[in-house]
């Protein structure tokens, strides 16, 4: 079972920028798709970013393309979203999770709050 641990939210100006962390522990992620996600009270959790297992694909949500980069560091476990240019509605709690078939894999971690002031 692997366990995620998110960091690196915090409360943001409009037009700032965020760097957010994923440490994977209990087993390897390296052959995994891995994943960001986020959610607003009240919304279902909705799918911000993937990266392949090597890092040679991403793909963004539409909102978030140009914005923010997914990467990887396998030898470390580790996931990162850089988040530039941030807007308000990208306020919510950011999580990781491996991607198997499409969909979230793993049990979710805590989460890291974002939140961007206008």
């Amino acid at each position: 079972q692997v366990q995620l641990v998110e960091s690196g939210g915090g409360l943001v100006q409009a037009g700032g920028s965020l760097r957010l962390s994923c440490a994977a522990s209990g087993r390897t992620f390296s052959g995994y798709v891995m994943g960001w996600f986020r959610q607003t009270p009240g919304k279902e959790r909705e799918f911000v970013a993937t990266i392949t297992w090597n890092g040679d694909l991403t793909n963004y949500e539409d909102s978030v393309k140009g914005r923010f980069t997914i990467s990887r560091d396998n030898a470390k476990n580790m996931v990162y979203l850089q988040m530039n240019s941030l807007k308000p509605e990208d306020t919510a709690v950011y999580y990781c999770n491996l991607v198997v078939g499409g969909r979230p894999f793993a049990s979710w971690g805590q989460g890291t709050q974002v939140t961007v002031s206008s």
